[in-house]
């Protein structure tokens, strides 16, 4: 069976830009693949930060995963920096990275340009990204579209790495050179079916740091209360004016959360202005509450109990120590350690 892996930050709990991007999807490969998934902390640690805050975000979005359907029995959860080797792999792999190949990164040249001072774990950031997943050997990664440049340099450094530390096989290849064991797979991306989860406001991605989000755990009080100002049709003035679905991000939400006949109804009923935007997402928020009141409540549970959380998270971090010291026994080996 293929391995994948694929990380979340601990920004708190789930949004639903991150459930509907990531997160749902991987509750359905869980029973698809061998699956590895990860709170990324050392990740989280690039910008400035409040060491609780970490602790509190860390233990809360283990909640949201668990809740949201990731089963610990299925697949294995586990915290970033419960297994060392990431960064040391990460470092072994930052010594044959080209500084050109960082710098061409789109994320690091946004970031960067918001940054009085740019940390090098900014520009560095990928390389621990390929650490993760080649840690584990995984072929396959789930990503949304703005992770595939990312993935690519994890492609770059895999063959690089084999091309220099692989063992050789005796064989010559075409071009003359003796050809070299592929010790790290070269990932693939897997990419997530659902498209780039705008945030309320209409303009920029859904993300906690825009507050243009709702969060996954949120009451349904507090959900109205963010999608009755957000952003629709921006042509449609009127209740009385026609409106184009395809253009309105109230719409995409419909396709995420909606049944597809109530999505083929709001598209009919916002092209012949049958109703208003409020009525619209007024069927969007009961549509959201059919899927997230079970996750509520499994949450619920879970804050109850949170020796259930500490269990999975140490059960995963246990086994992925265990392929991970494999993995680095056999790179430490192979580069002369």
């Amino acid at each position: 069976m293929s391995r994948i892996f694929s990380g979340i930050q601990p920004s708190g709990e789930l949004h639903i830009g991150n459930y509907l991007g990531a997160v749902r999807n991987w509750v359905r490969l869980q029973h698809e693949f061998e699956s590895i998934f990860c709170v990324v902390d050392y990740h989280a640690i690039t910008l400035p930060y409040e060491p609780d805050m970490l602790r509190e975000r860390r233990h809360a979005m283990a909640v949201s995963l668990l809740a949201a359907g990731i089963d610990p029995n299925v697949c294995t959860l586990f915290v970033q920096s419960q297994v060392p080797e990431h960064t040391e792999l990460a470092w072994f792999f930052n010594t044959i990275t080209p500084l050109g190949e960082l710098e061409r990164q789109t994320q690091f040249k946004e970031k960067s340009q918001r940054q009085e001072s740019v940390a090098a774990g900014i520009l560095n950031y990928p390389v621990l990204q390929a650490a993760d997943i080649l840690l584990y050997r995984a072929d396959t990664v789930p990503v949304g579209e703005d992770q595939v440049q990312h993935l690519e340099l994890s492609r770059v450094v895999a063959r690089k790495w084999n091309s220099m530390f692989g063992r050789r096989t005796g064989r010559t290849l075409d071009d003359g050179t003796e050809e070299r064991e592929a010790f790290f797979p070269e990932p693939q991306a897997l990419l997530t079916p659902t498209r780039r989860i705008m945030g309320l406001d209409g303009h920029a991605k859904m993300s906690k740091s825009m507050g243009n989000t709702i969060a996954l755990l949120e009451t349904p009080e507090q959900i109205w209360a963010k999608l009755r100002p957000a952003v629709t049709d921006p042509k449609r003035i009127k209740r009385t004016d026609p409106g184009t679905p395809e253009v309105c991000n109230i719409y995409h939400l419909h396709k995420a959360f909606s049944p597809p006949e109530t999505v083929e109804h709001v598209a009919h009923m916002c092209r012949t202005a049958g109703w208003g935007c409020i009525d619209c997402k007024k069927v969007l928020a009961e549509s959201m509450e059919t899927e997230l009141v079970p996750i509520r409540r499994r949450a619920a549970e879970l804050a109850a109990d949170p020796s259930r959380v500490d269990d999975a998270l140490a059960s995963g971090a246990a086994h992925c120590r265990a392929i991970a010291r494999e993995t680095i026994d056999a790179a430490r080996e192979r580069m002369g350690f």
